[in-house]
């Protein structure tokens, strides 16, 4: 566990330069004409942090301060930090941040979403997880509608963990349920549904960027968010129905607009409504899988257990990358800590 400790301050220090070095020598930042336009260093730390006390706050100061020494001349970020030094940016993950987060640690920083979970990664034994393309489509409304610049999805494109490239009780297929699965294909209702929801949003810029912030009661569970631009026609809304079961009607500005459940309607010029996260208008699809004779004939399930080295019969005073060391036979090493 990473702390105020000087060999692995060390040792970090050197990786993370060697990292940013190479970004810098292919020439992939932002300022230099690249596609990387936020940098992370640390990720969750507040998770522990609290147990090594003092030794883990200073460690997140000197992660930042790693961090702007370093000049990739972007904007660097901590995942749940409420103590990120300025000008790192705290930002959030999870579900439903529009309504849990509780922003950023200076007024002057924008409130970014770095992991909005799409589903749910699977793990051997547990059943399976789904998050719907309507729960997936509120909160981005959400987020966006109250202050929020940024969201990125964890995951957006699926995987396949081929090997012993998983992680820890981690099953092979890596977020089949994003709106792009492991093989690349579209899951629909969600990919399309959330392109819509971005298709709203983006007739909204205008009002978003240079608009002023109103909220409006329209009932006990209703709610107009409201950006309007001072002195411009530049005008957007977000109503928003808050009760989970029921249906409801409410008056915005004269017009008379039906809310389904739990659900925001956008209305990027304060006057019509061009979508709603719960009214899904993508096609749906399916995917069927045929067995395949070629790959499952003379297909055997094998076990087997394997005994942990007690002696490696060599040793080295420096780190060594496990796959290196154990000629990626094994996960399994005895490795030692001199304290």
């Amino acid at each position: 566990m990473a702390l105020d400790n000087e060999p692995f301050k060390k040792h970090m220090k050197r990786f993370v330069t060697l990292i940013v070095e190479k970004l810098k020598q292919e020439k992939l930042f932002a300022p230099q004409g690249g596609p990387i336009i936020l940098a992370q260093i640390e990720n969750q730390y507040n998770t522990i942090q609290r147990a090594f006390r003092e030794k883990g706050d200073s460690y997140v100061q000197w992660a930042g301060k790693l961090a702007l020494s370093l000049n990739g001349n972007v904007s660097w970020i901590m995942c749940k930090h409420r103590d990120t030094p300025d000008p790192i940016i705290n930002t959030c993950n999870g579900r439903h941040y529009g309504d849990t987060f509780y922003g950023p640690n200076k007024r002057n920083k924008p409130v970014l979403w770095t992991e909005n979970w799409t589903v749910q990664y699977r793990v051997f034994c547990d059943p399976p997880s789904q998050r719907s393309a309507e729960d997936l489509a509120y909160s981005v409304a959400r987020f966006f509608s109250k202050t929020g610049s940024i969201v990125n999805y964890y995951m957006y494109y699926g995987g396949t963990n081929f090997g012993r490239t998983s992680a820890s009780f981690t099953t092979t297929r890596y977020y089949d349920e994003g709106p792009l699965d492991e093989l690349g294909l579209q899951r629909e209702p969600k990919w399309g549904h959330l392109k819509d929801v971005y298709r709203a949003l983006s007739l909204c810029k205008r009002a978003l960027f240079w608009g002023v912030l109103t909220t409006l009661k329209l009932g006990p569970d209703q709610q107009a968010i409201v950006w309007q631009q001072p002195g411009a026609s530049a005008c957007t809304a977000f109503l928003a129905n808050n009760n989970n079961r029921l249906a409801q009607h409410v008056n915005f500005r004269g017009q008379d607009i039906r809310l389904p459940a739990r659900s925001i309607s956008v209305l990027p010029d304060c006057k019509i409504v061009v979508f709603n996260t719960q009214l899904v208008t993508t096609q749906h699809n399916s995917r069927n899988f045929v067995r395949s004779e070629l790959e499952n004939k003379n297909f055997n399930w094998e076990m087997y257990r394997e005994v942990p080295p007690v002696r490696l019969g060599f040793k080295f005073d420096v780190p060594r990358e496990l796959f290196h060391l154990t000629k990626d036979t094994t996960d399994n090493a005895l490795i030692p800590l001199l304290v």
